[in-house]
């Protein structure tokens, strides 16, 4: 019997069926293209928007779908499904997520109707040259000035950083008040003076997506670019929505897992060595037995997640664990399913060697894995 996640229905079926057409027609054709640009076109932005899969799980009363976590989740799992890295969706649904839950009403229906429609893509700017994980070592500064803010300071690792429209800016507007001086600062970048994009950074996988330097020299903001209209809360507003961004990595890599499992299946039934396919020689069938069971127990766990953030009890420490775990596992199932297609699954014409560039980052970003852990072991 062919196991169902116990969150699926038939109206998300057809909406799966919907997506991967979707994805199949408008992405996949794209990714050489993209990985030679270094980004996305944003064509495939607005497409998307008429598609209604970039903020699926946001109400329509802000231009979104109208659907929940689950509708989200078949979007970044297609994508996944069909190897795609570039086109920087979770990015700008966790940045949606910030402003619905932490925004004040005028932002809300200022901004997310934008990014419902591809209107406006969005970024999040947390990492910088001396501060990745640590976000308490950022030093860029939004500091009152008149009837706004003045902002200074630099990013790195930015995803969507080349063609955002809008940016969520970790910086500290109390720069004398530690953790409770944060804030996050909404940035337009449209003829926004001061504001730069530096060099696309080059990447050992995941080429397609526009990862880029940010630099602020006196941008001016106005005063209600602050998130939530009061200053100090930032450390709160990245607590409180970290679970979801580090839950749609779990989903994106137990996907993942998934897919390598299965392209390795097809290949070794194909290929032969000493006049058998590899699948028939004991080796083989046990690294994949491995393999298959490695991927049904992380899809057991990821659905529970799901369901949990469906239904408003995932937590922290959950979210860390499936972030941490799954990342991990990802890394380790990609490299054994490589294993099996011997000199061939070391060229890049070849998905699965595509797959084990891209997957390396998944244990850096949305919060190292080491950081998971200390935050797991925090509630032991």
């Amino acid at each position: 019997m062919q196991y169902q996640s116990p969150w699926m229905n038939p109206e998300l079926e057809g909406f799966r069926d919907a997506v991967r057409r979707f994805v199949e027609s408008e992405i996949v054709p794209h990714q050489e293209e993209w990985r030679r640009q270094q980004h996305v076109d944003r064509e495939i932005w607005r497409k998307g928007g008429e598609m209604g899969i970039l903020l699926a799980d946001i109400a329509e009363e802000y231009g979104g779908s109208g659907g929940n976590f689950a509708h989200q989740c078949i979007v970044f799992e297609e994508l996944a499904y069909a190897g795609d890295t570039a086109f920087g969706l979770h990015v700008h649904a966790i940045v949606a997520h910030y402003l619905l839950n932490q925004g004040t009403e005028e932002q809300k229906r200022k901004y997310l109707p934008k990014l419902a429609s591809g209107e406006m893509i969005a970024a999040i700017a947390m990492s910088e040259p001396g501060a990745g994980s640590d976000l308490k070592g950022i030093r860029t500064t939004a500091v009152r000035d008149g009837d706004g803010y003045l902002m200074n300071g630099s990013k790195i690792f930015i995803s969507n950083g080349y063609m955002a429209d809008l940016i969520l800016v970790v910086a500290k507007t109390e720069p004398e008040a530690g953790a409770k001086g944060v804030s996050l600062m909404l940035l337009e970048t449209r003829n926004a003076q001061g504001f730069r994009v530096g060099r696309i950074l080059e990447k050992i996988g995941q080429k397609g997506q526009d990862t880029c330097e940010l630099f602020f020299d006196n941008v001016r903001l106005p005063r209600d670019s602050v998130l939530g209209g009061v200053e100090g809360r930032g450390f709160a507003q990245l607590m409180n929505e970290l679970p979801y961004e580090r839950t749609i990595i779990g989903v994106s890599g137990v996907a993942s897992i998934e897919r390598a499992v299965r392209m390795t299946i097809e290949y070794t039934r194909e290929r032969k060595a000493f006049g058998q396919p590899l699948i028939e020689m004991q080796n083989t069938r046990f690294a994949l037995a491995e393999a298959k069971t490695e991927a049904t127990v992380a899809r057991t766990f990821i659905d529970r997640c799901i369901l949990d953030m469906i239904e408003g009890r995932m937590d922290t420490v959950q979210a860390s664990m499936a972030k941490y775990w799954i990342s991990d596992l990802q890394c380790k199932v990609i490299d054994n399913c490589l294993q099996l297609f011997g000199g061939y699954g070391y060229m890049l014409e070849y998905p699965i060697a595509q797959m084990y560039a891209d997957a390396r980052v998944q244990r850096i970003y949305g919060g190292a894995n080491e950081i998971m852990k200390e935050i797991i072991a925090r509630s032991l």
